[in-house]
């Protein structure tokens, strides 16, 4: 059987703290050899929906969606879930769509979307999976303990590179049987192998400044320089 390269957390200009162009984004995914790609914009699927029609084939239409508890991180939506809302109303909201629902990077320390573990465990039977890895933390056992919470309490892990720049692109994916909904990739995820490298921390400072490029109208980088 055919096995896919797959990448679940990714970013694009339609993310205030990232500058990837959509031909750009493609571009990247296709010399990366990925074969399915989740694009998971910050509180909007509108940059997934454009890219989807683009690449059909390639494209995961998804969504990276701050509650008021935590973020977040959901795959094969129809259209955008506005942020801010409790989890157990954008749960809803997402199953509607007959989404795919997972949590972003639960335990990193450094981040606004993190959860209480309490918040956690009340929505844990509402969600798919748990983000088991994620390649912008910054302290290993902030992942470690996102991937142990998950099997403890017997929840598939999705693994991702949390892009924002072309070059991050792949770095966390996972290898797994060809799906089509979320219902068949939900079934491919317990034969999924993850394939994962942690970025270094310099990449954070990239979305600093592409949200201060955003606020004063700088130009921004040449993309061809975030490639390696």
């Amino acid at each position: 059987m055919a096995t896919w390269r797959v990448e679940l957390h990714s970013h694009t200009l339609y993310s205030l703290d990232s500058l990837t162009s959509l031909e750009t984004f493609l571009r990247t995914c296709e010399r990366r050899q990925l074969d399915k790609v989740a694009v998971t914009d910050h509180n909007t699927a509108e940059g997934a929906l454009r890219l989807a029609q683009r690449a059909p084939e390639r494209i995961i239409v998804g969504e990276e969606i701050m509650t008021t508890e935590g973020e977040l991180l959901v795959f094969f939506v129809k259209e955008s879930v506005p942020p801010f809302l409790s989890p157990e109303e954008t749960i809803a909201r997402l199953r509607q769509q007959g989404a795919f629902i997972s949590v972003s990077h639960p335990f990193d320390r450094l981040r606004k979307g993190a959860w209480r573990e309490s918040a956690l465990l009340r929505i844990l039977p509402l969600v798919d999976a748990i983000e088991g890895f994620n390649a912008r933390c910054l302290f290993a056992e902030d992942n470690a303990k996102a991937l142990a919470f998950a099997k403890a309490h017997g929840k598939p892990y999705t693994v991702g590179s949390d892009a924002h720049m072309p070059c991050e692109l792949g770095r966390a994916v996972l290898e797994m049987p060809p799906f089509e909904d979320a219902q068949s990739f939900k079934r491919a995820l317990a034969a999924a192998v993850p394939r994962t490298h942690l970025s270094g921390f310099w990449v954070h400072f990239y979305s600093k400044y592409a949200k201060w490029a955003r606020k004063l109208g700088v130009a921004k980088l040449p993309e061809t320089v975030l490639y390696s």
